[in-house]
């Protein structure tokens, strides 16, 4: 079922969505050669916390971290530890903040140092194809438009689209109804709505789409073992289009 937000619910999901913000503006200042995913972990938990909210991921599942820190062709769910940064890395963090029992989401994808031209389009074309899906948000259009609209960019580019994990609804719970694949024909599934509070998160492969969870049951990476990006964002449907929350 899908719930869609009072417009007081909204208002507590943008101060949410601005905490996940403010904290990717905090750790973007130290992703760096040199800095362990561990250490970004901490650093996050200690900034939401002073937010007045706590990390969404912390115990989700079992989960032992703050946030996913994905490394190189990690796509989702990397788990922090020793890893260490190096020179040409790319890290994609995912970040989670709970604010007054209301859930905000957000995904970068970031360099370390200076990383090689094929890494910098992969980047550029993920978050381009997330910003293509969201022109697609508006009310009384097909939730399947803004996949569509994904795939079709991102494929264009010669990249791929992974089909095993979707974006979602979020709200009083971290994944709610519905489901938002980043593939797929336009015009199918529900009709968007005003009150409808989605996250849009195309991941992107450099090789191909497969992908495959590592033995510690969370970590997803490609399959070839080339890189690949995620980047996201949670949104609002709104009368006229949608409302970026996980903005500072």
């Amino acid at each position: 079922m899908i719930i869609c937000k009072t417009p007081r619910e909204i208002e507590i999901m943008r101060e949410a969505g601005r905490i996940v913000a403010l904290t990717h503006q905090e750790l973007k200042k130290h992703v760096a050669p040199g800095i362990t995913t561990k250490e970004l972990d901490a650093i996050a938990e200690d900034f939401i916390r002073k937010q007045g909210a706590t990390p969404s991921f912390k115990g989700y599942n079992g989960f032992r971290g703050s946030i996913c820190a994905s490394v190189n062709n990690e796509l989702v769910h990397g788990i922090p530890g020793e890893r260490v940064l190096r020179e040409g890395d790319i890290i994609s963090i995912d970040i989670g903040a709970k604010y007054n029992g209301y859930h905000g989401d957000s995904a970068w994808t970031y360099p370390v140092g200076k990383i090689d031209e094929e890494a910098q389009r992969l980047l550029d074309v993920t978050e381009e194809a997330l910003f293509r899906g969201l022109k697609e948000a508006k009310p009384g259009e097909h939730l399947s438009n803004i996949s569509h609209a994904i795939q079709t960019y991102v494929e264009s580019e010669s990249f791929s689209i992974v089909r095993e994990y979707v974006g979602h609804g979020i709200g009083q719970e971290l994944h709610e109804d519905p489901q938002i694949p980043h593939y797929g024909p336009p015009n199918k599934g529900p009709r968007l709505r005003p009150g409808m509070v989605l996250c849009v998160e195309p991941m992107v492969n450099a090789g191909s789409r497969y992908v495959k969870t590592l033995a510690d049951d969370w970590t997803v990476v490609t399959v070839d073992g080339k890189v690949c990006a995620h980047f996201e964002h949670t949104i609002a449907i709104t009368e006229t289009g949608f409302e970026i929350l996980t903005k500072a």
